[in-house]
């Protein structure tokens, strides 16, 4: 098995300002089959009209049935599938599915989920951000895996956020049983889980033509923020998230909404605030770059392997917890455990 690609920067040709569409300008994606889950709402419908320009057909999983129909309307090659991340059956009923078509999975981008809602459970009594972000992706790859190696050179895409800079993942109590409940902690826990799930998933995914990335899309203050920007394009959440931005404001010490960007913006040059068509690039670069043959199960922002950094104040790269391979097993192993979805040295998954 080859080593495991180094966390540092490559020399990309693209950068902060590239769009999602310039880079899939560049392919002809004509017979790829691709799946975008948060694939209606800000980033994430940049992200679908991208591939679905350059020839790729489509599935985006919703919740929200009519809010998607209005978004993706007029958009050819895009289809329509119902799936909700907190529900498990629900994530099952999809992948079987698609499953059933016999179609190849080329490309699979987890872009849903949500940002710092009061706590919420969903049935098993499990953290909704951990639930959202991290456990119903993983379960859904799992289910989509048959495809996925069929296709013969995959990509999955799992959206993570600078967040994961304030803290990893807590293993011994994830859903808050015992820990009083941080909205902004749990947050920051499942945007590394996000990235020590690329890490795991390439590792194991690489021998079968899977490669996975994790990606930061930026920080994208022109997005709806209950929608997308601070709820990291979650479909149907916006009415909510708006109903507690004071609470979001006062988690951050802050008193108005430019406040709160410009206390997140980062300093350094090229990394600045963006448009979802920006936002939407990093994303798209991972999915089909060929710039990263051959590497895999890194993080990345700005269409580029970011820089593994050391001091959490750092408002740009990677933090140790989230591309940890230690870790990142020890979450693959939590996460089979809690989702009863164990992936298979190949073949079909099957339920532990």
């Amino acid at each position: 098995m080859e080593s495991s690609t180094k966390q540092e920067p490559i020399q990309s040709k693209f950068g902060a300002k590239t769009t999602a569409r310039q880079i899939a300008g560049h392919y002809n994606l004509r017979g790829k089959n691709a799946i975008v889950t948060g694939g209606y709402s800000g980033v994430g419908l940049e992200i679908t009209k991208a591939l679905a320009k350059a020839g790729a057909e489509v599935l985006v999983p919703v919740r929200n049935l009519l809010k998607a129909q209005a978004a993706l309307k007029g958009i050819p090659n895009v289809k329509i599938g119902v799936m909700d991340l907190m529900k498990p059956d629900s994530i099952d009923f999809f992948a079987e599915q698609f499953l059933a078509t016999g179609k190849k999975l080329h490309l699979l981008i987890n872009d849903a989920g949500i940002m710092a809602p009061p706590l919420q459970r969903d049935p098993r009594g499990f953290e909704s951000q951990f639930v959202t972000n991290h456990l119903g992706h993983f379960q859904l790859t799992a289910r989509l895996w048959p495809a996925l190696v069929k296709a013969e050179g995959a990509r999955v895409v799992a959206v993570s956020s600078r967040a994961q800079r304030w803290g990893g993942v807590l293993f011994d109590d994830p859903h808050f049983f015992r820990t009083e409940y941080d909205p902004k902690r749990a947050y920051a826990q499942s945007k590394s889980a996000n990235v020590l799930f690329a890490v795991e998933l390439d590792r194991l995914g690489r021998d079968y033509g899977v490669r996975a990335y994790a990606a930061h899309p930026g920080l994208v203050p022109s997005t709806n923020l209950g929608s997308s920007s601070m709820s990291e394009h979650a479909s149907g959440l916006a009415t909510g998230m708006m109903k507690i931005l004071p609470r979001i404001l006062r988690l951050f010490r802050v008193t108005s909404v430019l406040n709160l960007f410009k206390q997140l913006k980062p300093h350094h040059v090229g990394d600045e605030f963006k448009t979802n068509q920006q936002g939407a690039a990093t994303p798209v670069w991972c999915a089909l770059s060929g710039e990263l043959a051959g590497l895999g199960g890194v993080y990345c922002e700005d269409c580029n392997i970011a820089v593994a950094v050391q001091d959490s104040a750092s408002p740009y790269g990677v933090l140790p917890w989230a591309i940890d391979p230690v870790q990142a097993k020890r979450l693959w192993s939590l996460s089979e455990e809690l989702t009863g979805v164990a992936f298979p040295s190949e073949g079909t998954p099957h339920t532990v």
